[in-house]
């Protein structure tokens, strides 16, 4: 962007070929005459130049020289190292004489003449570089380190170095279709030619079509070699193609220039597909097709991308508009069959202006996964295969559908080995990856279904709780029917996309988007109009918010408390006092001092909690969950067991689930109640899986026996997608999904009204305790809720001992199960209001016309509105919804909660004022 707006004005000027009489009146009393104005032609090329135009179809023909362009354009990519303007070689080298190997060999002299470090020269222009001239990185430096120990005489003639270039392009694949055109020879040249060599010019000069695979390969190579001619690599608004592995990628600095081509190629690599056209790229894009159509040839160029062409249109003519419609695709390692017009029309569909798109033929699917899984697969370093993956998911945003089944291989080379330290964490990734790819690759539908409709016996299949063998074991579950993966996305890369090309990108190449587990706060979810989506249904469920709809749906979870953003504690306030251990979540998943950011949680000490909890509350709301001794294990660590979903009352997966945990006989009972009454209550027929946490009870009729003593299993978090980070839970994931017949099409409606009522759940709490919700004003009006009328329903003790006087002050000493039964049991109101006044808790309620004002009805009418703009601002918007008041969760319903006296620096209003006006009568 220009600095001044005279600047922008001129550019806008240029770009639209303005002449003096069309120019604005401020740009001409800027300039003041008309031959000023075409005096600027440093503005005008400068222009042109940084956006790589043709000379015939820009501005700068208007004030410069065909030539004198195009050598000013060279030099200023060889100032910049940047790449070969290939879009424009019918000039540069035909009529120039600059080829792309001459030019890279100045490039690489260049860098060495300044001594740069080969890291300087920008990724794209150091591998094509790469494989034109065969200097890489290892080359690069051996020759600088023989220049070097030539001492003086590389002071004096940094020449020397050129002359360690090679003189000839290395050798390089070049396919079929691309196009054999010829340079301005000179006389010399042209009598220096063989027989073959002037038969192949002639034959160049006239036919029609010049496709590589017309010629003689050896001739043709001679030729090149000398400079006489150069290849063309054709792409049609028509043509399709597919990304294949970025072999030859150089991991290098991004450029620092302006390139509109080189900045489309990232955009490209996301957005592509072989059911695309280019042309369908563009409108996805937004972009300029002609720019769009030289960053797909520069990737089929280096081999990046494959062209999806049939045998006749490699012979038909070079200069037709398009290839024919029936589209064949590579082979690759006997594996693929060729895609006939019959299987592409039925997974071409078309996207309604009503909404997604339908689902006709094989679903589409995409799989989400993070940056950290490329970090993972570049550690296996034992599998070749697994770098060449990781370098392709992390630079060019995902893995087509070709490269899924390669990748499987790859992993499936790592079973056997053993793996330790934080070579574990990758193999767990690896294991789960592979997993689920097999699981979607194969349609998720059981081999049962397919010998029932063969008469054949059924034969039960036992869950393998051997990591090595799981996914073998699974991939002998399935049979190739309905899905068809085609992509593994980096979800960095969807959102650096605009939101409306993502939008697109969405609806025109997939019906069904699955995310691992934990997704970023930053990645980016389908709206409400886009593919169904396996994952979190928005932003707020990836939140402690999830949490709080979680228990108060199923009225069952942990005691928890939580703090609005920005207080600090003098003191910790009742359940928090004297516990052993907290569980700490921060609202945004920020982390301070390596606490919060964490989807397990982070587990602190009861005597470094409040150092913890005021250090995080400087920088997010805080939810923290108390734990007592007898809630740990003997290690001092938290008893919790994953539920694999979906789940359903009406089937027997809660039995399943129950038995693959392998508990005890008298723990096994009260987890299936828990989780039928929480299916009842929430609908948990989704892709993820439930945590549940185990809790120290003593029923009231035996509090005072201690040898009756037993566990509750409470949810403690709900999460939705793939987690990778557990094999074993993910292969029991994708067994649940094979047998619920998840992602049939009936099923398909289920989940999405499904996850409907999630957001509107998330949706009606946040607008409920956020700082604009209604809870939030009433509490927080001026002077807290201490100077609003309250009735006294319970009054409860600090340390909730039954035992002491409810009045009195508490004694010292660490909350235990009776504490929990005094505070879950006592009378309930709806504005109850729960408050600590240093030593003991008491429940109130508002006065009834605060409760008049805390429950207004609205109207259907408004209602109706309201949840129609909520749906599409909740997936939009990424901006985390903070409490507006401290709550607190006391195992069964959600109250605000009352500590003023526990925070720091916190004095009464009128105390404020009296000192105020005391300090300025003093005055």
């Amino acid at each position: 962007m220009s600095a001044t707006v005279e600047e922008q004005m001129v550019v806008k000027a240029i770009r639209e070929e303005c002449p003096w009489e069309s120019l604005p009146k401020r740009l001409q009393s800027t300039l003041q005459t008309k031959d000023e104005w075409h005096r600027s032609v440093r503005w005008i090329v400068n222009y042109c130049i940084r956006k790589r135009l043709q000379w015939n179809t820009c501005f700068a023909r208007r004030v410069c020289r065909e030539g004198e362009y195009y050598e000013e354009m060279m030099r200023y990519l060889r100032r910049n190292l940047a790449l070969y303007p290939y879009h424009l070689a019918d000039y540069i080298c035909r009529v120039l004489r600059i080829s792309p190997f001459r030019y890279y060999c100045d490039i690489l002299f260049e860098a060495m003449k300044n001594e740069q470090p080969y890291d300087s020269i920008p990724n794209f222009t150091a591998a094509d570089a790469l494989r034109l001239t065969g200097v890489g990185r290892n080359e690069f430096i051996d020759i600088m380190n023989k220049c070097r120990s030539k001492k003086l005489m590389w002071k004096l003639n940094k020449s020397i170095a050129k002359e360690m270039l090679p003189t000839q392009p290395v050798d390089f694949p070049i396919e079929p279709w691309w196009g054999v055109c010829l340079v301005n020879f000179t006389l010399e040249e042209f009598k220096k030619l063989s027989e073959e060599e002037t038969a192949t010019i002639d034959k160049i000069c006239k036919e029609e079509a010049n496709s590589y695979v017309l010629f003689d390969p050896k001739v043709i190579d001679g030729l090149y070699k000398r400079g006489l001619v150069y290849f063309d690599v054709p792409v049609y608004p028509d043509d399709r193609f597919k990304v294949s592995r970025l072999e030859g990628f150089v991991s290098n600095k991004d450029q620092s220039y302006e390139d509109p081509i080189e900045e489309l190629l990232y955009a490209v690599f996301v957005v592509s597909s072989a059911n695309a056209t280019v042309a369908e790229l563009a409108a996805t894009l937004q972009a300029d097709l002609y720019q769009l159509q030289a960053a797909a040839s520069f990737a089929c160029r280096l081999g990046w991308a494959v062209k999806l062409v049939d045998a006749d249109s490699v012979l038909n003519d070079a200069g037709a508009p398009g290839f024919p419609s029936n589209i064949l695709s590579d082979d690759e390692e006997g594996s693929n069959v060729s895609v006939n017009s019959e299987k592409s029309g039925q997974q071409l569909v078309s996207v309604d202006s009503d909404g997604p798109r339908k689902i006709s033929g094989s679903a589409h699917v995409g799989f989400v996964v993070d940056a950290n899984v490329t970090s993972y697969l570049m550690m296996g370093s034992l599998s070749p295969g697994l770098k060449s993956h990781a370098v392709t998911l992390y630079e060019a945003g995902k893995l087509g559908d070709s490269c899924i089944a390669e990748l499987c291989s790859d992993l499936a080379s790592l079973e056997g080995k053993k793996f330790e330290g934080v070579l574990e964490e990758f193999a767990n990734h690896a294991f789960s990856l592979r997993c689920f790819l097999e699981c979607l690759q194969s349609g998720v539908v059981s081999t049962n279904e397919i010998t029932d409709s063969a008469g054949e016996a059924n034969t039960p299949i036992s869950p393998s709780h051997d990591i090595d063998n799981a996914t073998d074991n699974l991939a002998k579950m399935f049979q190739l029917t309905q899905l068809d993966v085609s992509a593994d996305i980096r979800c960095e890369s969807l959102a650096s996309l605009a939101p409306s090309t993502l939008e697109r990108l969405f609806l025109r190449d997939y019906d069904i988007i699955v995310s691992m587990i934990p997704l970023p706060s930053s990645a980016v979810l389908p709206g409400p109009s886009g593919p169904i989506h396996f994952g979190p249904p928005s932003y707020s469920s990836m939140t402690p918010w999830m949490k709080l709809v979680l228990y108060t749906a199923g009225h069952c979870g942990p005691v928890s408390a939580i703090f609005m953003k920005g207080l600090r504690f003098r003191l910790l306030p009742e359940p928090l006092a004297g516990c052993e251990k907290a569980l700490i979540w921060s609202w945004d998943s920020s982390v301070v001092g390596g606490l919060g950011g964490k989807l397990e949680g982070s587990i602190v000490k009861g005597n470094l909690l409040l150092h913890c909890l005021n250090s995080m509350l400087k920088q997010s709301a805080v939810m923290v969950q108390p734990l007592s001794i007898n809630d740990l294990n003997a290690s001092g660590n938290l008893v919790t067991v994953d539920i694999p979903l979906p789940l359903k009352n009406d089937d027997k997966s809660i039995a399943s689930a129950v038995a693959q945990t392998n508990l005890p006989k008298e723990e096994v009972l009260n987890l299936t109640l828990v989780l039928k009454d929480l299916s009842s209550k929430f609908e948990l027929t989704t892709l993820g899986y439930l945590r549940l946490l185990r809790l120290h009870r003593i029923d009231e009729s035996d509090k005072f026996d201690p040898e009756n003593v037993s566990y509750q299993w409470v949810p403690l978090s709900l999460e939705f997608g793939i987690p990778l980070f557990n094999p074993k839970l993910c292969e029991r994931i994708c067994e649940r999904v094979v047998a619920s017949h998840m992602l049939q099409k009936d099923d398909l409606t289920e989940h999405c009204d499904v996850m409907r009522n999630v957001r509107r759940h998330l949706r009606e709490l946040c607008s409920e305790y956020q700082a604009t919700g209604p809870i939030a004003k009433l509490f927080n009006k001026r002077g807290c809720s201490m100077d609003s009328p309250r009735i006294l329903i319970n009054s409860i003790s600090g340390r909730w001992n039954p035992t002491n006087d409810p009045s009195t002050p508490t004694s010292d000493g660490a909350p235990d199960e009776h504490q929990r039964l005094k505070f879950a049991g006592r009378q309930r109101c709806r504005t109850e209001v729960v408050s600590f006044d240093g030593s003991t808790i008491r429940s109130y309620a508002l006065a009834p016309e605060h409760n008049e004002a805390a429950t207004k009805p609205i109207s259907e009418e408004q209602s109706s509105v309201h949840d129609v703009k909520s749906e599409l601002e909740d997936t939009d918007s990424k901006d985390v919804v903070l409490p507006g008041v401290n709550l607190i969760f006391d195992g069964a319903e959600l109250h605000p909660f009352d500590i003023a006296v526990c925070l720091q620096a916190r004095q009464p209003l009128q105390l404020i004022a009296e000192a105020s006006t005391a300090s300025s009568s003093m005055v």
